[in-house]
């Protein structure tokens, strides 16, 4: 099975277990922030999730960073914009943190079981920041952005 198929058969299994919803993994939380390439700490934030180079994998415990892990956006095809939601649910995010979203990728996030805040900040150590400082909050489907 490709990766593709797998991440869309991931997003079909996570919306059919919508009840199971984690708010940590293993105990901790997983921010998922999407970045211009190489990712990490001092890249510049994506402002388009579905279309960044990368994601950048922070892994929160007790409000202390624990580790950083970055990895490559999954393909965004034309009216695919569920491709990231089952990426970042496969490997184990369960916040997102964008600085604009469309509605059908929004909803799809909350139905796998994910948060989803609207932050600003020009770097993912700004993001990192204002998540821990519990500056920043959930996005509202008023909020989300019109069709690209």
């Amino acid at each position: 099975m490709s990766l593709t198929e797998r991440i869309k058969n991931a997003v079909v299994e996570e919306s059919r277990n919508a009840e199971e919803k984690l708010t940590t993994v293993n105990g901790k939380l997983r921010l998922a922030i999407p970045s211009m390439w190489p990712g990490g700490i001092d890249s510049i934030r994506s402002e388009h999730f579905g279309r960044c180079d990368c994601m950048t994998l922070v892994d929160i415990d007790q409000r202390k960073v624990n580790e950083i892990n970055v990895v490559p956006n999954s393909p965004h095809t034309q009216g695919d914009c569920l491709a990231p939601v089952a990426l970042l649910r496969l490997l184990g995010a369960n916040v997102i943190i964008v600085s604009g979203i469309e509605m059908r990728p929004l909803v799809g996030f909350r139905e796998a079981g994910m948060e989803v805040y609207l932050g600003g900040g020009a770097s993912v150590s700004d993001v990192i920041l204002e998540f821990i400082l519990e500056a920043l909050t959930p996005i509202s489907p008023q909020e989300a952005c019109g069709g690209h």
